[in-house]
């Protein structure tokens, strides 16, 4: 008799623990598994850029692309008040996945520095990535280590564009 009561008073937690767990899901009115998710329209670019924080996830409709900011792997550029030789160049990690392709990460630089390989742009399922912003700079007393998390880029994303003389098969 105890067995029974013990069996059927843990069903009645199971069941009760299911429901909370729906009420959570349909309160945060997001997707499951997109906990740092964001869905972009046009209208929330602005002059064609889209921005994203370090760590941001967003979905493009418009491209059906999601592209996540990972992080700045390089930061050389000049600090704020002093002189350089070398403007210096910011290299983002920005991982791109289409809705039937794998994810691929690009690095995108501040400015296109073919000798060192740096390129501000980068070519993804029919489109041209461009890195146009990198914010903020970086500064004498704490340099490019104190802004690690608090970055934030802004990209363009365009048609790639067809030779016009070409023909395809």
């Amino acid at each position: 008799m105890f067995h029974k009561i013990f069996i059927l008073s843990l069903g009645i937690f199971a069941l009760t623990g299911c429901d909370a767990q729906k009420k959570v899901k349909t309160d945060k009115n997001t997707p499951p598994g997109s906990a740092n998710t964001t869905m972009t329209k046009p209208k929330d670019q602005k002059a064609g850029i889209i921005y994203l924080n370090e760590g941001e996830n967003k979905f493009l409709k418009e491209y059906q692309m999601n592209v996540t900011f990972t992080g700045i792997s390089e930061d050389s550029r000049c600090p704020e008040g002093a002189n350089c030789i070398w403007a210096g160049v910011a290299l983002a990690q920005v991982q791109v996945m289409g809705t039937a392709t794998r994810p691929i990460t690009l690095n995108l630089a501040s400015m296109d520095h073919p000798a060192r390989d740096y390129h501000q742009s980068a070519d993804f399922n029919g489109y041209t990535i461009t890195l146009q912003d990198v914010t903020p700079y970086p500064k004498t007393d704490g340099g490019a280590s104190a802004l690690t998390g608090k970055y934030k880029i802004g990209i363009t994303i365009k048609k790639e564009e067809k030779p016009s003389g070409s023909t395809t098969k």
